[in-house]
């Protein structure tokens, strides 16, 4: 008898554990997700995460699985043991078939169990991304957390609307440490985001050690100088600056940024912005007897007495176009740029690789007799010509090594490569064309997505930029998909990236003030369906991610919350 009633007594009050998380109400509030989910139900109760909590997961789940422990476990101060196929889990990661998109997710919370389920383990892992937001904005300081851990319940169904979502980051101009650019990584994944473009070389600056070309890092990595303000300039620092990865630690990072379902694209740029490397190895220009020429004044007093010395090139310390390029009329600068994606391409997994083909002014090649030449030996029309020809050999080189190509909408110019991708930056109309075409694109239009642009109306009262204005409010507005293409034509359009070149920002507060909220922004552009979009809806739920910004100390701009206030 007094085990009977001992039962039922123990009954009762398991019965009222439960029932104090399986009645919750939650709010709407208790979902601010961004980006916004394709399909939401809200429910009733919250799952409490205690010293019971146990994960199971598929066997291929196992990198996921640990992810999500450790978040947990640093929370509530205890170890959250995880299983690969177990029974007992109240937290299952698992892959489901029937998921259509290859990182589509599937997540359902309820006051006695969750369940992450996706294609393959990236949906997985963006599961993982939508649940942290779920919990407090605490979570992120990978603290024991003061109050008890619980999850609203709830159903989300959800996919990304495209397959590139990428963000872009030039570390030529001003260089970042190895334990920023994963910062910076992790950054990209809490916004589900799935391709880092690393902008490695320029004329200010080569980032990646080569090893069959040393002098690219002992010479090209290094500026003597740069100068005070805005081209031209009013002045010179005087201070010589720059740095370089290693191989080993661009390995690093690549397995980094693989870990967070992350691809990392590298640039290598051709034929234009190659300064750097013509300054390591001058024989790369058409005249390597002709002095660095752009803003002679402005140069550091150390390169003006190299110049003196007979060095003529050096790497330059000014910002804008330059005119002295790759000899596209001299075979050893093919044989150079392959001997460099040769070594660039064994570390970096991904298919595709940026070449660049931007800005590259035509004044020496109109000038130098081999490039000349070649125009007349291939019956090319003129130096555009010469530019598509450079651009489609580099591409059959890096083809025959089993990669793809990006280029930056130029390299349309004078006939588009047979395999490439095109970035389209100078607004959307090399985009389209290429996209006429049957080319993929990704769309990044410098009025949309150029993240080094001002974005508050009074520029007097910003830091410095290198100009233009794309406020918060003009990304979310952003549509990748041109009215002018037709449905067929709108399947090329990849993507879209948020670009951020750093001749004005130099250090890593700076750079995170004017990556957010704009990238967060961008970030709903490419994965939220259009029809879902709502702008008063995005400003309400952000408020969700500042917290977490504050709470991983990165630095943020406030113009339009402020705004929201007044």
């Amino acid at each position: 008898m007094k085990i009977k009633l001992f039962t039922i007594v123990l009954s009762v009050l398991i019965c009222s554990c439960t029932n104090k998380y399986a009645e919750i109400i939650n709010v709407e509030s208790d979902y601010q997700i961004t980006p916004k989910p394709v399909s939401q139900k809200i429910l009733k109760g919250r799952f409490l995460v205690d010293g019971d909590a146990k994960i199971t997961y598929d066997e291929s789940l196992e990198n996921e699985a640990g992810y999500l422990s450790e978040i947990l476990g640093l929370a509530i101060g205890k170890k959250v043991p995880i299983n690969s196929h177990g029974k007992d889990g109240n937290i299952m990661l698992k892959l489901d078939d029937q998921i259509s998109n290859d990182e589509g997710y599937g997540l359902t919370v309820n006051y006695d169990g969750i369940t992450i389920s996706g294609k393959s383990a990236t949906g997985v892992f963006y599961g993982i991304q939508t649940l942290k937001q779920l919990m407090p904005s605490t979570i992120e300081k990978e603290e024991i957390l003061e109050e008890a851990l619980t999850i609203p319940a709830v159903n989300i169904t959800d996919s990304p609307r495209y397959k590139y979502r990428g963000m872009h980051l030039d570390v030529a101009r001003h260089f970042f440490p190895v334990s920023y650019i994963k910062k910076y990584i992790d950054l990209i994944a809490m916004h589900k985001m799935n391709t880092f473009h690393w902008h490695l070389t320029e004329d200010q600056g080569w980032r990646i050690e080569i090893k069959k070309y040393p002098k690219l890092t002992e010479v090209g990595a290094w500026r003597n100088g740069t100068i005070i303000g805005h081209s031209p300039g009013t002045g010179n620092d005087q201070k010589k600056y720059g740095g370089f990865y290693t191989q080993e630690e661009v390995k690093d990072i690549v397995e980094y940024a693989a870990s967070k379902h992350i691809t990392v694209i590298p640039e290598i740029e051709m034929p234009g912005h190659s300064g750097a490397a013509i300054a390591a190895y001058p024989y790369l220009s058409c005249f390597p007897e002709e002095p660095t020429d752009k803003n002679y004044d402005m140069l550091s007093d150390k390169s003006k007495a190299l110049q003196k010395e007979g060095t003529p090139k050096v790497v330059y310390e000014t910002w804008g176009i330059i005119r002295d390029v790759y000899c596209a009329g001299n075979e050893e600068t093919f044989t150079f740029l392959e001997d460099v994606l040769s070594e660039v391409m064994t570390l970096f997994p991904s298919s595709y690789i940026h070449i660049g083909g931007d800005e590259c002014p035509k004044e020496n090649w109109k000038r130098c007799p081999n490039c000349q030449k070649r125009i007349t030996s291939l019956g090319l029309k003129d130096e555009h010509g010469l530019q598509s020809y450079f651009i489609q050999r580099m591409e059959r080189f890096i083809n025959s090594k089993g990669k793809k190509i990006i280029g930056w909408d130029e390299i349309l110019e004078g006939g588009l490569a047979p395999n490439a991708t095109v970035m389209s930056w100078r607004g959307e109309k090399g985009g389209i064309e290429a996209a006429k075409q049957h080319h993929n694109v990704i769309m990044t239009p410098s009025h949309s997505c150029y993240f080094d642009h001002y974005q508050y109306e009074d520029k007097d009262s910003e830091p410095l930029a290198i100009g233009g204005l794309t406020t918060v409010k003009d990304v979310y507005a952003y549509n990748p998909a041109p009215s002018e293409l037709s449905q067929e034509e709108q399947n090329y359009i990849l993507g879209a990236q948020g670009n951020v070149w750093t001749e004005y920002i130099g250090t890593e507060d700076y750079l995170e003030y004017m990556v957010l909220p704009r990238m967060t922004a961008l970030a709903e552009v490419v994965w939220t369906p259009q029809s879902l979009r709502n702008w008063d809806d995005f400003k309400w739920r952000l408020p969700n991610l500042i917290e977490r910004y504050k709470a991983l100390n990165f630095h943020y701009a406030r113009h339009f919350l402020d705004a929201e206030q007044k």
